[in-house]
């Protein structure tokens, strides 16, 4: 069975781990019949999507769990969303459940690629156009992580297949303005957070929010999401995006 969940407001701080932590007590407290694993220490067979970088928000977050054997009809995959939504806090809202095939990949390698919303202090306008496009243009960009406890350089180009700035009236806070960005960011072979993106912008740049909006799978010249949702202005099958960056 696969759950398509939010993860907004405060409940963003929390680590990957605490939101599967949040699950297991939920599941539990439904009754639902997740299957359990093998061994000294059973525990719910539940499988996880992308991790999401803590502090980032989500309009689709994924989750895989096992059911024990049921019948066709048994479980109401219609009323989950409203039994499971109170169980889980503020912020975590359940937006769909359904049955998807065991011979399905896992999340973490089926998804291609994310949509986010980023907000950014620093530049806003023209200027943060300006950035855009030289971002667009650069063969590579080259950028420091720290990766088990040693120091990286790695190219993010590759994996930037779409940017641009959101037009429309920015915020403010304060004594700022904020620029609005949209991105596209490919998950394989290895994925790019939205910090390691702005990083690339100049140290003068700050990342203010992030939203990831949708998560994408691409099969045979299509992509569709892992559980789409009606009403939320996604189809289940789209094409690809026209003038994507290379």
């Amino acid at each position: 069975m696969r759950f398509r969940f939010t993860k907004t407001g405060k409940v963003r701080f929390t680590s990957h781990r605490d939101v599967a932590r949040m699950w297991e007590r939920a599941l539990r407290r439904s009754r639902l019949p997740v299957g359990l694993s093998q061994g000294f220490s059973p525990h719910p067979l539940l499988s996880f999507g992308l991790a999401l970088p803590t502090g980032c928000e989500s309009l689709g977050e994924y989750l895989d769990a096992r059911l024990e054997e049921t019948r066709p009809g048994e479980v109401p995959y219609e009323s989950l969303p409203g039994v499971l939504t109170p169980l889980l806090p503020d912020g975590v809202v359940v937006q769909a459940a359904g049955a998807v095939a065991m011979a399905e990949g896992s999340l973490q390698q089926e998804v291609a690629s994310c949509d986010w919303d980023l907000e950014v202090y620093g530049v806003d306008g023209q200027e943060l156009q300006e950035r855009v496009e030289r971002v667009l243009a650069a063969p590579s960009l080259t950028i420091h992580r720290e990766r088990k406890g040693r120091q990286t350089e790695d190219d993010i180009r590759p994996a930037i297949l779409t940017l641009a700035v959101a037009h429309g009236d920015a915020p403010e806070q304060g004594e700022h303005r904020i620029g609005r960005l949209r991105a596209e960011l490919a998950t394989h072979p290895r994925g790019v957070r939205p910090s390691d993106l702005i990083s690339a912008f100049g140290t003068d740049v700050v990342l203010a929010r992030a939203c990831r909006t949708h998560q994408w799978i691409e099969r045979d010249g299509a992509r569709f999401e892992p559980l789409s949702v009606r009403g939320l202005g996604t189809d289940p099958v789209v094409e690809h995006a026209a003038g994507r960056a290379s």
